[in-house]
């Protein structure tokens, strides 16, 4: 009964799918005049990427997904961050996950080829637990991408604020002396600052401006508090140098605690195999004096 409900229900919900693909809901007509009527949105300053082979084999289940609302706003936000499309994202999702619904009836297949049967509810089982894996894999991978690159922009934000503070200290302007700090420093960082100064100048707008979009694209606040302080610098001629200093130095502080913290960690994790090993080395100590016991009962 329960394999018969299961199939049943995979199977109305591919052909659920394939309506959807085949006739994609139209929006209402107050939907359409707001989209008309609205500003279009700047275009993103992150530079993302799609996977060819993988929006080709997943590209039919993409519209799907979209229209329950993935990916979340989070999500998107790391998605930015790694350089990820949103499209290559979803496409891997459904690809892993019907994978993994599929992996189990391939080994069905090959052990009844030798004249083996796990019958019907283990594969069954076993599908749904890896589909369901193989659908929540890529979130996982792309927050821990995600952290491990914020960290590391992180890093480099404090070093260009002390090249912007020099910078100042030397006599230039807000604008050039954040064009010679991006210009001096390497790295993926570095690379989306330069890429956001680059379209200030294109659109004619204020690199404070663009600084702050970026900021609220990677979801990094130390950016958009930068770019913040930069713009009382350019429109009111507030002296940002000493505000300039003190951000690099907190920065500095924030990696200093989060250095420790991962250090920490580390040695509580080491602590674990020591102590297994000392509780093997009591049991292997203890054993003959509890096997005496035993025969002796």
């Amino acid at each position: 009964m329960i394999p018969a409900l299961v199939f049943g229900a995979g199977a109305g919900a591919g052909l659920w799918l394939l309506l959807i693909w085949a006739l994609p809901p139209r929006p209402a007509l107050s939907a359409r005049l707001a989209h008309i009527s609205t500003r279009p949105a700047d275009p993103p300053i992150t530079a993302v990427s799609d996977a060819a082979w993988v929006t080709k084999w997943g590209r039919v289940f993409v519209p799907a997904l979209r229209t329950l609302g993935l990916p979340v706003v989070k999500i998107e936000n790391d998605l930015r961050v790694t350089g990820r499309g949103v499209d290559t994202h979803l496409a891997s999702k459904a690809l892993l996950a019907l994978s993994g619904l599929l992996a189990p009836w391939l080994l069905q297949a090959l052990l009844a080829l030798g004249g083996l049967s796990l019958g019907l509810e283990v594969p069954l089982l076993a599908g749904l637990v890896l589909a369901a894996l193989g659908f929540l894999v890529p979130d996982l991978d792309v927050r821990t991408k995600a952290t491990r690159l914020r960290r590391e922009f992180r890093d480099a934000l404090s070093a260009f604020l002390d090249l912007v503070w020099i910078t100042l200290a030397g006599g230039a302007g807000v604008e050039s002396a954040l064009g010679d700090a991006a210009a001096v420093g390497r790295g993926p960082a570095f690379d989306q600052i330069r890429r956001a100064l680059h379209a200030a100048q294109l659109t004619r707008t204020t690199p404070w401006a663009t600084l702050r979009r970026l900021g609220e694209e990677l979801d990094i606040t130390e950016l958009s508090e930068l770019a913040a302080s930069i713009s009382l610098a350019g429109t009111e001629g507030a002296r940002v140098r000493a505000s300039l200093a003190a951000k690099a130095q907190a920065l500095r502080t924030h990696q200093v605690t989060d250095a420790e913290a991962d250090a920490q960690a580390a040695t509580e994790r080491m602590a674990m195999p020591v102590a297994l090993l000392f509780l093997g080395f009591l049991g292997f100590i203890a054993y003959p004096a509890v096997i005496q016991v035993l025969n002796g009962l």
